[in-house]
Order: structure tokens, then sequence, then C-alpha cells
């Protein structure tokens, strides 16, 4: 067949598949629009058994000339449409090896974040103690100043109830000094937990935590005045040093320490170890400041 620079009639080879694919190069190491085919190794003597077309040798001027540097090829419209149609590296691509990051960024959770839509108050509290861990998830994305201060004044108020010593002088003093003894512990309990809970942002920052600080300060101060809440309802019917309420104190401080530890492995996305490690500071200083104080 004339002009395809073959004696056979095979045809010319397809300059985008290469030598296997076509069953040959057609002698001239170029494809008709004067382009070079397969890799630049074949670009010598023609293959044995085959005759070149006249002047298949002779490029034009400034035309493609593998023998001379400076000299590329730019592709054609067909060769772009080719390479970008071929699959680029192993099943799956890239968002396989963004998965394989996430999860060793993650120390080991198997599966992402299962968000969505903010919780309402009463999903939020009750989530919290019935579904953890899916409460947490749903939550990591989301502020919760409103609850985290609303709960941390009427466990400051509470608060001023259930402690023996200021339980006698609340109850006995006027109702100025009562209203302005329980506003002052509401505003300081509210205070605390804020900064409890900025230092365990702290914390898991520093151990590797990528979780954004509004919710888990949020939870934080939840987490800990709710927990708690129980034994001061208790304390307010029952002397502190009441085997019910000494008992109730510690297991109230247990469940707040694996809530806690919890919530920050499920924001911060950390193993067990370092989220306890997070949570341990915070844990004690609940321990130090209103647990033995009241429990001892």
């Amino acid at each position: 067949m004339a002009g395809n620079g073959y004696d056979n009639g095979q045809g010319a080879a397809d300059p985008r598949r290469g030598w296997a694919a076509s069953g040959g190069y057609d002698g001239s190491g170029y494809d008709g629009g004067g382009a070079p085919v397969g890799e630049p190794e074949y670009f010598g003597a023609p293959p044995q058994g085959y005759e070149a077309a006249p002047g298949a040798y002779e490029p034009a001027p400034g035309a493609y000339d593998p023998n001379q540097a400076g000299h590329t090829r730019a592709f054609s419209v067909e060769d772009e449409q080719y390479y970008s149609a071929a699959p680029a590296g192993p099943p799956g691509g890239l968002a396989s090896g963004q998965d394989n990051v996430a999860v060793y960024r993650a120390g080991g959770q198997a599966a992402p974040h299962q968000g969505g839509p903010r919780l309402g108050w009463k999903e939020l509290l009750t989530g919290i103690y019935r579904a953890p861990a899916a409460t947490f998830d749903r939550m990591r994305d989301h502020q919760v100043w409103l609850p985290a201060l609303t709960v941390s004044l009427l466990y400051g108020m509470l608060a001023v109830l259930g402690i023996g010593l200021t339980k006698d002088e609340v109850v006995n003093s006027t109702f100025t000094v009562a209203l302005s003894a329980m506003a002052g512990a509401a505003i300081g309990f509210t205070l605390a937990g804020a900064m409890l809970g900025a230092v365990t942002h702290g914390l898991a920052r520093q151990l590797g935590g990528d979780g954004p600080w509004q919710s888990t300060v949020g939870l934080a101060v939840i987490i800990g005045w709710t927990s708690d809440a129980p034994r001061l309802l208790l304390a307010l019917f029952l002397p502190a040093d009441n085997v019910v309420v000494q008992v109730l104190g510690w297991a109230t401080w247990l469940l707040c320490a694996g809530l806690l530890t919890t919530m920050v492995r499920r924001v911060h996305d950390l193993p067990w170890g370092k989220a306890a490690g997070a949570a341990a500071l915070q844990l004690l200083a609940l321990l130090v400041l209103i647990k033995l104080p009241t429990l001892g």
C-alpha cells in the first residue's frame, strides 16, 4: 500500500501504542505527520526486512530530530486524549492513597467520621450517655457553647447546695447573700470548666490530635459537670459522708474519665492511650478540686 512505509501492506504503526500493539514500525521512525513513533532507542536504522520510504530519514528543516539536542516532540490531540484516558497508578488511584494517609494519621481508626446536622439539646445530652462515640462523631464539627454555658451555670448553683459547708451557710443566710453566693459559684464553675476544657484541647493537639477547639471545650465542660450532677442531687438530701454518696461520687468520676477519653479520641482522632493522656489533667483537677474535698 503506497505511502505507509511498508512493503507488506499491513498499514502504519500506531504511534500511541508502540511496537507490541501495532506489530512493527514502518521503518521511518515517524508517523504520517512527522512525529516520532515508539521508544527513542528505535530511532536508528530500519528493522531488517523492511524497506523505508524514500526520504523518510530526512526530516524537514526545523522538524523534530532525535539526534539534535534541544528538540522535543509536541503531543497531538489524539496523544493527549489517549494518555489522559489511561489508568494512572494502582487500583483506587489517588483517592486510595489519600484514605491510607488518613487512616495512618488517625492512629488506627478504620472508619471516617460520621458527621451530620447539629443535634438538639435533648439528643445531645442523652446521646452523650447512651451512644457517646456516635454523638461525639456527630458533634465534632459543631460548637456547643450555649448548652455548655447553661450546664455550667446550673452546676455552679447546684454545687453551692451540694457541698456541706457552703450548704449550711447558704441555707442560714439571707436571700441576698444566698443569691450572691449562687451567682458567684455559677460564674466560677463556668470559667473553671472552660479553662479545663482548653487545657484538654491543648494537650490533645500536642499529642497529635486535629479536632476543633470549639467542640472539644464545649463537650469537655458538659461531660465534666453533668457526670457529677447525680452526686450533687443526692447530696442535697444526704450527708456528704454517707456511704451511698461516697460510692456514687467515685462511680461518677470513673464515668467522667471514660466519657472524656472517648470524646478526645473521637474528636481528635487519637488512639486510646493518647486520648487518656490528654484527658488526664482535667480528670486530676476535678478529683482534687471537687471530688476529694466533698468525699474525703
